[in-house]
């Protein structure tokens, strides 16, 4: 058909089925009424196909063509580095793909409206087409400013936003090429055009230390300052316990009570007591009552709702708290009396907990003990240590039993444990990177873990059967259609997994975990069973932690840095002085899904902010390390070329077109790069000598290249300790 003739054919379809008078119909039935021949109702079809692929038309399952609006869907849109996008739809299991010409102009984050032009079809996601953007997210963006002759760029920090944003001359508030900018938008732009907008704030210059943080700080919307009313409510707070708050609480100063925390803390919000009596562990688990000084809807408590959480950047912590509340009456400093909110737990030698109580207590520290003091204490027996500690010895090979006690059981009913090194990065006083190491676990860590984890657990059960309302920390059974992806995937490595009817259980991903330790495709399986499973979120109603294989559990143990915790505090402390019920209890249920909700959202957020931060440094640290070789092992292989992880977890790119030894095939059942001519391998879990190529600060990308034999004489390889 024409394309004049194909225009003019649509024209009509689209007068008549905007009419208001237009009911959906069958092609049949639009056939009949336009009028048009059996012999020629093809042609009807193709000018349907053509509104349906434009987004301009939409069809039922039944078959009924109708506007776009009446068959249309809402949802959240995500864009990618590649332009291409997917929306996420309240209700619907899988995402919508969206393509770039497909896209409407929305931006990473916006509300938009779609239509679906393509069914969902086996494991090929649907396909739609953005036809309305119903509400932009962000009207700013930051990122870096380039100048082009009169006019410049933005280049978006967020990579999800795949367009840079047009600065026309005269409105970049004297930005120039490397600037950090704030740019306010001022069109959105479709598919065959940028954004526009202009400069409101400049953040700094990319190479001026702090700007990198800063704009991320800024990116994220992370609110820094506390507002004047939040700094009054503060300073009317105590700074010690007075004599009348000891009234009705239990007094347990005189029970020997630690803190267990890293060497830089300065929040200490847990401490823990330990004592055995027959073959009976009585466990402490004593924290900080914020709620004692936090009150429900005070100028503090709706600044950490809105907080939700405190974010530990690379350099700095973003407190949920103001710091002199977190760090001052709230912490348990040694030495001081300190309110807390107790669960007291009789735990038996096979890790059972036999009962317990939850009560409002006073506590004094007695000792502040790092990490790293236990562990040279328990692990490496050290005799300074001991002997500096010598009157906490028995109690810390207490905590060490009862811990591997609480472990076994945990990991028989199924627990699954994830152990990806976390990265600790060491900074100088202008937040130069100096070394990038892994955060390694110990005993200690193990210790305060297992002790929390039990907490947890036991506050969840408890108010899940007196049938109080409450905020459940749930992690939901994974989708069966992902697991079977799963399946297939680890089928090609000769492993597998059982599934019950339409569900799996735990413990047979903790059996695959088990099985692949130390094989070549640990980091690939183990990274892709933990994205076949659904994010941990907040909730009102309990359904369980799959990943603990645990039937309860809530956050209980941080109200200083979470709100999740603060918020049960409240509702644990009014159960117990007898009034949760009635209006109060209504009262929660009533605002409890919004809590959740922010919580949920406010944790995710922080958690994608740390993550950019490290990012960030360590493509400034491998900047100074370009031309240095090193070894690292194969971390994923794509059909592009593949990913060497080195010791310190810095993880770069290896490109296929800088394997200029052979022409190399991607198996993809495999996970492998295969050299077509000398049958040379690149395959996960091999070890491989790099060199530093090149990095990329704006993309946060680190580009390897692999080192050949013929080389290795002329230049040594960089140990990383």
């Amino acid at each position: 058909m024409e394309k004049e003739e194909l225009e003019r054919r649509k024209k009509v379809l689209l007068d008549l089925i905007n009419d208001k008078q237009y009911v959906p119909m069958k092609i049949k039935e639009l056939a009949i009424l336009l009028d048009v021949p059996k012999a020629r109702r093809a042609e009807l079809k193709e000018v349907l196909d053509s509104l349906l692929s434009e987004g301009r038309l939409s069809v039922s399952k039944k078959g009924k063509y109708a506007k776009p609006e009446a068959s249309s869907l809402i949802g959240t849109y995500s864009g990618t580095q590649k332009g291409f996008g997917f929306v996420t739809i309240e209700g619907m299991e899988n995402d919508v793909y969206i393509g770039e010409e497909f896209s409407g102009g929305a931006l990473h984050g916006d509300l938009v409206q779609i239509v679906i032009t393509r069914d969902k079809d086996g494991s090929r996601r649907a396909e739609g087409r953005v036809v309305k953007v119903v509400k932009h997210e962000q009207n700013e963006i930051i990122g870096t400013y380039e100048e082009c002759g009169h006019y410049g760029f933005v280049i978006p920090d967020n990579q999800k936003i795949s367009k840079d944003i047009f600065v026309a001359q005269g409105r970049n508030a004297g930005a120039v090429t490397g600037h950090k900018v704030i740019v306010k938008l001022t069109d959105y732009g479709n598919e065959r055009k940028n954004p526009e907008g202009y400069v409101s704030e400049i953040l700094g210059h990319v190479n001026d230390p702090g700007t990198d943080i800063l704009s991320i700080i800024r990116g994220y919307e992370l609110p820094v300052e506390f507002p004047e009313e939040v700094m009054e409510q503060v300073e009317g707070i105590p700074e010690h316990v007075s004599d009348q708050e000891y009234a009705d609480r239990l007094d347990l100063r005189a029970a020997q009570t630690v803190t267990i925390d890293g060497e830089d803390a300065k929040d200490l919000d847990d401490a823990i007591t330990l004592e055995k009596e027959g073959g009976i562990y009585r466990l402490g688990v004593h924290i900080a009552d914020v709620t004692h000084y936090v009150k429900e809807n005070s100028p503090l408590d709706r600044e950490a709702l809105k907080r939700g959480t405190s974010v530990y950047l690379v350099d700095r912590v973003i407190p949920m708290l103001p710091h002199k509340l977190s760090n001052g009456i709230c912490s348990l400093n040694a030495g001081e009396d300190r309110l807390a909110l107790s669960c007291l737990m009789d735990i038996d030698e096979k890790g059972t907990v036999l009962g317990h109580r939850i009560a409002e207590t006073v506590i004094r520290v007695d000792r502040r003990m790092s990490y790293t003091s236990v562990k040279k204490i328990l692990e490496d027996q050290d005799p300074d240590e001991r002997k500096e500690y010598e009157e906490l010895i028995p109690m810390f090979e207490r905590m060490e039993e009862l811990a591997g006690i609480l472990r076994i059981r945990r990991k028989k009913r199924g627990a699954v444990d994830f152990d990806f090194p976390e990265t600790k990065i060491l900074l100088n006083k202008e937040g130069k990177p100096l070394d990038i190491r892994p955060y390694e676990r110990n005993t200690a860590t193990d210790i305060i873990e297992d002790f929390m984890l039990a907490a947890n657990e036991t506050i969840a059960e408890d108010f899940y059967w007196q049938e109080q309302p409450f905020l459940y920390r749930i992690h939901e059974v994974p989708d069966m259609e992902k697991i079977q992806k799963l399946t297939v995937l680890i089928n090609n490595f000769g492993y597998s997994l059982r599934t019950q009817g339409s569900e799996i259980h735990p413990k047979e991903l903790q059996k695959l975990l088990v099985k692949i330790q130390d094989s070549p495709e640990e980091a690939l399986i183990a990274r892709l069973t933990l994205r076949s499973m659904k994010q941990a979120k907040y909730s009102p109603v309990c359904a369980g932690h799959f990943g603990l294989a645990a039937n309860y559990y809530c956050h209980f143990t941080s109200p200083i840095r979470r709100y999740p915790d603060l918020q049960i505090h409240r509702i644990i402390k009014e159960n117990l002085a007898g009034k949760l019920g009635g209006s109060r209890a209504e009262h929660y249920t009533e605002i409890l899904p919004e809590v959740a909700v922010q919580c949920s959202q406010t944790e995710r957020r922080a958690d994608e902010a740390e993550r950019e931060t490290l990012k960030v440094k360590k493509v400034e640290y491998m900047a100074g390390h370009i031309g240095e070789r090193y070894e690292g092992v194969i971390s994923g292989v794509t059909g592009f070329g593949f990913y060497v992880e080195l010791p310190n977890t810095v993880e770069g790119f290896v490109h296929v077109n800088t394997l200029n030894d052979d022409y190399y095939h991607y198996d993809e059942a495999h996970y492998e790069l295969v050299g077509e001519d000398r049958g040379k391998r690149y395959k996960l879990g091999q070890k491989i000598r790099v060199t530093v190529a090149d990095v990329d600060r704006l993309l946060r990308r680190i580009d390897f290249m692999p080192v050949y034999e013929e080389d290795e004489e002329e230049c040594p390889r960089t140990v990383l300790n």
